[in-house]
Order: structure tokens, then sequence, then C-alpha cells
């Protein structure tokens, strides 16, 4: 059920007014009802920017209804367009309605909205410059230089595949291990002991990295081979483990699309470091502490 209060934080800067109350079902409003086997196919949305309403002469385009269904919540923004608009519409409408009234009481120049403009302004405009930066200098052979780097100082690490048990004293720990040294099956002590939520799965752990665990237990579990378990209790801040491995394998290191997003992440924080260092060598920079007193130069 989508109700009207899904979609005002999106629509919050449209008409906050209008949804204050949060309350209304869409899905009473007959023409936003969910589509469904009997509902009528979808309508081609008419061609270029035509005006969808006027406000005291001021136009609203469909163009401006698209952009505020691109804001909605994800559940709101899969639904056609056709289905909401009815409603998109209407807040839109209200909004220009509550625009225009601030307007006309001259709070466009109330200091305070006067700020917050700027600091709006300050965003987007810096927004905007760090995308200028980025994407000229984020180019492939830049991003496979960074990948092969990668590569070099994250080698591929050894990888098991472990289950453990984990008890809350040593004691219960000493009694497992006894009954694994009489032939008791790890998985069935799993479930019937450890207080660790994957005790359903008998304890498993899948497959993990040593850096992946806490140092004590990845110690131990990298200790051991396939079959073993550990012969003494390993305690964590967790509790004390019974460890056995399962199966050991050479890791892989990710490809380059798979680990394209970090380092385009990676490779945009050195151009932004870099461009930000031009800047502040360019710049007079005076800081100053709480007290008012200067502090020493950055550069």
């Amino acid at each position: 059920m989508l109700t009207r209060s899904l979609l005002a934080p999106a629509l919050g800067l449209v008409c906050a007014a209008g949804f204050a109350a949060g309350h209304a079902v869409m899905a009473a409003d007959p023409r936003a009802t969910p589509s469904g086997p009997g509902t009528p196919a979808a309508q081609a949305l008419p061609p270029g920017n035509p005006v969808v309403a006027r406000v005291d002469g001021t136009e609203l385009r469909l163009s401006d209804v698209e952009a505020a269904q691109q804001n909605l919540p994800p559940q709101a923004k899969k639904l056609p367009l056709e289905q909401i608009y009815p409603i998109l519409l209407d807040r839109l409408v209200d909004g220009m309605l509550i625009t225009e009234a601030g307007r006309k009481e001259h709070l466009d120049q109330d200091p305070d909205v006067q700020s917050r403009l700027k600091q709006y302004e300050d965003r987007l405009i810096q927004e905007a410059y760090i995308n200028r930066v980025v994407k000229p200098a984020e180019t492939e052979d830049r991003l496979r230089t960074r990948y092969e780097t990668f590569l070099k100082e994250k080698p591929a690490q050894d990888q098991v595949h472990a289950r453990h048990i984990l008890v809350k004293t040593e004691t219960e720990a000493k009694s497992v291990i006894a009954e694994l040294d009489k032939g008791a099956d790890f998985t069935a002590l799993a479930k019937k002991y450890s207080t660790d939520p994957g005790a359903e799965s008998g304890g498993d752990l899948g497959y993990f990295k040593h850096d992946d665990m806490v140092k004590e237990f990845a110690d131990a579990a990298f200790a051991l081979s396939p079959g073993q378990y550990s012969k003494t209790p390993v305690k964590t801040e967790f509790g004390w483990h019974v460890i056995k491995v399962e199966d050991r394998r050479q890791g892989k290191p990710p490809t380059l699309e798979e680990a394209r997003e970090q380092l385009s992440r990676d490779l945009a924080h050195e151009i932004i470091d870099a461009k930000l260092q031009d800047l502040r060598g360019a710049a007079k920079i005076e800081e100053f502490g709480l007290d008012g007193k200067p502090l020493p130069a950055t550069k």
C-alpha cells in the first residue's frame, strides 16, 4: 500500500504543507490504484515537454513532473508515471501556490532564506566543479594503472572454509573437544552446544581470509589442515571456540570490473586531493582557533 506520506520526504521541498498530515492513503485515491491484471495498459507519454498546468500564468511542464518522480522513494519511483501523475501534479501545483504566497510576503528576501540559498548554491557549485575536475582525469588508463598497483599492494590471500562451536567457558569448550576426540560429529555438536547464530547451519562460516576474522580466531584456523579441529579451546572477545577446517584454497584477486567501483572512488579522491593541494598553494589562507588566535599555517 502506497501512502501519501511515502511521497512526502521527496516532495517536502516542493510542498511541505501538502504532506504534513501524512495519513491519507494513495491507494484510496481511484486515480492512483495499483496496477493489476485488469488494469488498462500504460499510456504512452506525449512527445516533447508539454505544459501540464498553469498557476496564475506560470507554466508547469511534464519535465517538472518527471523530475519530481525521480526524487520519490524507491517503492514509489518504480510505479508508472501515469499511475501517480495526478497526485504528483496536485502536489507540484500546491508547491507553486505556497511558493508564490511566500514571495508575496517577500520571504525570498528573508535573511535566513537568503543564507540557506547561498549554502545550497555553494554545494551545487562544489559538486559541479568536482565533476568537471574528476571526469576528464578519470581515464581508463589511470584505472588500469591503479588496478595493477592494487594487485601488487594487496595480493590474493589464502582462504579457509571452517566451522566453529562457540561456548561461554573454557570448560565447556574442553568438553566439546573431548566428545570430538571420541568421534562425535562436529556439525551435530555445533547445533547442540554452540551459542553462535550460525549454530543451525552446524557452525559453518564459509570461506574467509585471515583478515576477515579477529586475530586469535584466524591464527588458530589457519594453523589447521582440512579435516582437523582445534585440540585446545580458542579464546576471543566473543567467548571460547572450537574450530574445524573443512577446506583451504588460494584466493583469487577481484577482476578489474569487480574492483572498478572501488578503484573509481579511490582515483576520484586522489584527483580531488591533488586539485585541493593546487588550490591551497595558490590561495592565502588564514585560520583561527576557537579563541580567535591565528592557527599555524597549513601550507
